[in-house]
């Protein structure tokens, strides 16, 4: 969904591509792989005429949520925290969640705009929900796409609480809804208690670019609500539009964001080889990084030389005074030099292993329901291997909540006593969350500058050397002859 908006200024895009471009012209490789790292600087300047943002709050109060009590208490007071926080004039709506969803206020079912006096009474509202009914998140993200399209706001957003699983799914089945909202508002997803489903949660933020997250203690759920609720106002560019025009003979395979959440984005366009425009939203001073997959067929390519094999630009819909980067081109290389074409760009290679261990972290928590507990102490061992391997901390440090870690190289460990089904979900949610690494990279945290990033070893000498260097530095092997 787009509306008209000012951008306010001086805001400025910054754009860089990561990759290795040689591919095995003798394995006859296809698939080229990049990371796109695109970072938006100078939106603190505010909103301009008008509100930028329109906020709903959707509450579980089925009736788990009163075993404990304190899961239904800490979600008012969450909530209510979070009413607080919004702005005056800030369109606002607060969604009563069971098997069916209503508006718990305002009372007339259509969204205010936030004054003292509406916060108070949406408070008053919030302190009288009651726990009764089931679960079914679909009509909760039905009824908010709804009341959003009735708003000028160009950010919608819909801050999601549960408890549960999705129980009542086929009375408005969430896949359908998902559809039907994509590119309407971001939602952000948080599982409460001990009986959420954190595959739920990622299914509904990654279709609506949003976060999921969770809390082991009930009470921190109002500080996560508050935290959330400030960074979401410092948010004043709706939409930035990533472009991917592929040349002749090339096809964009997809185009996914990796950092700091994973997302899908869905391509529009690309008619007759045409640019693939591809919608991010909801842009504060921050950096994001996406995966980008082309490819293309060796066949009737020259090998041994760089060709080009797609332009990327961005945009910024109504952004006219936003400084703009200039496009980046990505490259590629038919090689039949094989200590080339094994390469991995150190961004793409961390990316990808961060799949891999998100794989294997759902890999366990299916084999840990299923009574299988050798088969996830096993995957628990690899998700270990895979974080180590990655330099990443606060991985290990989740990981080591279900096993002691006996040797974190070879994945070895032993699933610690007492573990739970739900330390699994908290396990997933986190791990959507992705790390940068690699802690190579020059700069805070971007990406190296142009269309092909990165080192690579010499064959010769083992020595690390530029990707797009002719010559080894170290011992002046050229690149492409044997050593």
């Amino acid at each position: 969904m787009s509306r008209d908006v000012d951008v306010p200024g001086p805001v400025a895009v910054r754009m860089e591509i990561s990759q290795s471009k040689y591919l095995s012209a003798a394995k006859g490789e296809q698939e080229m792989h990049a990371i796109l790292t695109v970072r938006v600087d100078g939106t603190e300047g505010g909103a301009g005429a008008g509100p930028l943002l329109a906020q709903i709050l959707a509450v579980d109060c089925s009736s788990s949520m009163d075993f404990p009590e304190e899961k239904l208490r800490a979600a008012r007071r969450a909530a209510v925290a979070a009413l607080r926080i919004l702005p005056d004039g800030t369109p606002f709506a607060v969604i009563r969640g069971a098997e069916t969803a209503a508006v718990a206020y305002p009372p007339d079912g259509a969204m205010v705009r936030a004054d003292a006096r509406r916060r108070a009474e949406a408070e008053e509202a919030v302190y009288r929900l009651v726990a009764a009914g089931g679960t079914c998140m679909g009509a909760w993200l039905e009824l908010s796409c709804q009341l959003l399209e009735e708003q000028d706001a160009p950010i919608g957003h819909v801050l999601l609480l549960t408890d549960g699983k999705n129980q009542h799914d086929a009375l408005k089945p969430l896949d359908g809804v998902l559809g039907k909202c994509a590119g309407r508002f971001v939602c952000d997803a948080w599982g409460i208690g001990d009986g959420w489903d954190g595959r739920e949660l990622l299914k509904i933020t990654r279709h609506l670019h949003g976060s999921a997250g969770s809390v082991r203690e009930a009470s921190a759920l109002r500080e996560e609500y508050e935290k959330l609720m400030h960074r979401l106002l410092t948010k004043s560019v709706p939409e930035l539009v990533i472009s991917v025009t592929p040349e002749d003979g090339a096809a964009v395979r997809y185009v996914k964001q990796v950092f700091p959440a994973e997302a899908e984005l869905a391509s529009g366009g690309g008619q007759d080889g045409g640019p693939q425009r591809f919608v991010t939203r909801a842009w504060g001073d921050e950096t994001r990084r996406y995966q980008l997959c082309l490819s293309a067929d060796p066949a009737g390519r020259e090998p041994g030389k760089d060709l080009p094999l797609a332009l990327v630009a961005v945009e910024v819909p109504g952004g006219e005074g936003v400084r703009l980067p200039m496009p980046l081109a990505c490259v590629v290389h038919w090689t039949d030099d094989p200590a080339l074409s094994r390469y991995t760009d150190v961004q793409v290679g961390h990316f990808e292993r961060h799949q891999l261990l998100g794989e294997a972290i759902a890999a366990a928590t299916d084999a840990h329901r299923n009574g299988e507990h050798d088969l996830a102490e096993r995957k628990l061992g690899q998700a270990v291997r895979l974080a180590h391997g990655m330099g990443g901390a606060g991985p290990l440090g989740r990981l080591e909540r279900l096993v002691e870690i006996v040797d974190a190289v070879e994945g070895r460990v032993r699933m610690r006593p007492g573990v739970a089904a739900v330390d699994f979900e908290h396990l997933i949610t986190a791990s959507s969350h992705s790390t940068y690494g690699p802690a190579s990279a020059p700069g805070c945290g971007t990406a190296p500058a142009g269309p092909a990033g990165g080192t690579m070893p010499c064959p010769a000498c083992e020595k690390k050397a530029p990707v797009t260097a002719r010559f080894c530095p170290s011992c002046r092997h050229r690149f492409g002859e044997r050593p």
